[in-house]
């Protein structure tokens, strides 16, 4: 699945400058998110995916995610026929509305066993004050932005990975 642009991109855009922490930056660039390594775009998409599965065992609860797969976008700054990123949104609706007190908090404790370094963690800016979590997983060269949408009817969470930027194998172009 290729996003190329309008909402798609600027929600990218956002979410590489607001996701990305400190550990998922070069030295080098670092508004540009990491090398992740050289893959296709399916590849590329089926880790992304992988690592939202991981995510989704590691929430813990019975509920329902949205079904919508990973997106590619063009790393900043790079050649777009070479270079990308993928991206995946999702949405967690759990079974009883209840389930999900704590879990941002629990979410904080677990990650970190499983190679996540939480880079931020706290309420954010809206109107909700929607308590949010950012974590690096420099293994997996990707990043997550999970908020709590707790005044929403039901409430959910909102996920948001994100993966470093790849290359794609010679003789091939971003698809």
């Amino acid at each position: 699945m290729k996003i190329k642009v309008g909402a798609a991109a600027l929600l990218m855009s956002l979410a590489l400058t607001t996701v990305t922490g400190c550990s998922m930056t070069d030295a080098e660039e670092s508004d540009s998110p990491p090398f992740a390594g050289i893959a296709t775009t399916s590849q590329a998409a089926d880790a992304t995916e992988k690592v939202s599965s991981e995510l989704y065992d590691l929430i813990g609860l019975k509920g329902k995610a949205t079904e919508p797969g990973p997106g590619t976008n063009a790393c900043s700054g790079k050649d777009p026929e070479k270079y990308f990123t993928t991206f995946h949104a999702w949405t967690f609706t759990p079974a009883s509305p209840d389930q999900l007190d704590g879990v941002m908090e629990r979410l904080r404790e677990e990650l970190p066993k499983h190679g996540w370094k939480v880079v931020d963690f706290g309420p954010d800016n809206t109107k909700s004050r929607s308590l949010t979590l950012t974590a690096d997983n420099d293994a997996k060269k990707h990043s997550v932005k999970i908020a709590h949408w707790a005044e929403e009817n039901p409430p959910k969470l909102n996920l948001f990975v994100v993966s470093g930027c790849y290359q794609v194998p010679d003789g091939e172009k971003v698809r």
